[in-house]
């Protein structure tokens, strides 16, 4: 089990409906460490580096429509394993789909909006972390809690 950094943004629509708090809750709750945490309005050009994989989707203009409406938080979440525990915790894309418990099945409305975004894999996350923070921006540090964990 590897120590690892992930991008987590509260999108739009979990800031308008105030549920960042919440979500952050979450991942708190599950030991994962906060590195990194600030608002960012997401403009097209920073939506476009973003979501690249999807510039030539039939829908990437609603995505981008929808992630350059309201700020979003950007968080950098640390643990072992945090990829795979952090999209654990999200839930599936599809809110409709996702499991009760999970962030996107308790509080998504729809593929759009769906609370939450989170790295697919270490290799993105380094490229996602590095759009949203500068290295003087994410933060090591030990939690005293840190056995517990």
């Amino acid at each position: 089990m590897s120590v690892q950094r992930t991008l987590v943004l509260c999108k739009p629509d979990a800031v308008q409906r105030g549920l960042v708090g919440d979500v952050i809750a979450r991942f708190e709750r599950k030991g994962l460490k906060l590195a990194g945490l600030k608002m960012v309005v997401v403009d097209e050009a920073l939506a476009k580096q973003h979501y690249e994989e999807h510039l030539e989707k039939p829908f990437y203009p609603e995505l981008a429509e929808f992630i350059t409406s309201s700020p979003v938080i950007a968080i950098a979440i640390e643990g072992r394993n945090a990829v795979e525990v952090v999209r654990g915790l999200m839930g599936t894309t599809n809110p409709q789909q996702a499991a009760p418990g999970t962030i996107r099945g308790d509080f998504g409305l729809s593929l759009t909006k769906n609370i939450v975004h989170g790295s697919d894999s270490v290799v993105s996350a380094e490229r996602e972390l590095g759009l949203f923070f500068t290295p003087s921006e994410l933060y090591d540090y030990e939690v005293t809690m840190g056995a517990w964990r």
